[in-house]
């Protein structure tokens, strides 16, 4: 029998992969079957090099977490990785060139365990469309201690954007795009009837997959799995990842 396409996939990102895991997990064993494995770093607001606070829980940057040295231990298997939700660090204060020296650090250390890595861009059509209102309410709400205008976080965005597809040509990865009517009044997160169609695309998958959504069950679960690694009410917690059985059959570990 021949050998799935893709045995294991690595995901790094922040509130949409977040936000859309339980779809994420549905497209992917649907697309290439129940025993795959999955390794995630992700989280709300989740920055690829600097700690990140959201209410009572603080998150390592990616690039501190423990997923590196997990996916070391592990033999090698036919990979394929997902690099996306880049952009929250911009709101962090941090400069387009920090964010993008940590996303290439990323994608430096991925190389090690697949070449078969996806890189997608910010979602700039949303962007560009913001108003200064709808930007004080989406800045208000969701980073609140930052203090850069619209056109400061349009320019960095821009400067961000242009630089990732650079540095995807240069490393030959597949750079995606997010769809312009992915997103609505919220100009950063895919609607949520709209994630498996968004994972479809940025992994190359065919488009006319349409897997069951997991049981409402198996999405609370899921929601309430705990990361490696996290601050919770001030107090360090450390979850060891053995791998937890999700779907029928598939393994998933999280940092």
């Amino acid at each position: 029998m021949k050998p799935p396409e893709i045995q294991r996939v690595i995901a790094l990102g922040a509130s949409n992969l977040t936000r859309g895991f339980a779809s994420f997990l549905a497209v992917t064993t649907a697309a290439w079957g129940p025993e795959l494995e999955v390794f995630a770093a992700l989280g709300h607001g989740r920055s690829y090099g600097s700690g990140n606070r959201v209410l009572l829980r603080v998150l390592p940057g990616i690039l501190q977490s423990g997923i590196w040295k997990a996916l070391e231990c592990q033999p090698a298997r036919p990979a394929r990785a997902l690099v996306t939700d880049i952009g929250n660090d911009l709101l962090y204060g941090f400069s387009p060139q920090q964010t993008l020296d940590w996303v290439g650090e990323a994608l430096r250390r991925l190389g090690a365990h697949t070449d078969d890595i996806v890189l997608t861009d910010l979602p700039m059509a949303s962007i560009r469309s913001l108003t200064p209102l709808r930007y004080l309410i989406f800045r208000s709400i969701l980073v609140p201690a930052c203090r850069l205008s619209l056109e400061q976080v349009q320019a960095r965005a821009e400067t961000l954007s242009q630089a990732l597809a650079r540095l995807a040509q240069a490393e030959g990865l597949r750079f995606e795009r997010p769809e312009a009517d992915w997103f609505g009044p919220d100009p950063v997160h895919i609607r949520g009837a709209r994630y498996p169609e968004a994972w479809r695309a940025f992994l190359s998958i065919d488009p006319g997959l349409r897997p069951a959504p997991l049981p409402y069950a198996e999405r609370i679960r899921l929601a309430l799995l705990p990361p490696e690694s996290r601050r919770l009410c001030g107090l360090p917690q450390f979850h060891p990842q053995t791998g937890v059985t999700v779907c029928p059959g598939s393994r998933l570990w999280l940092y």
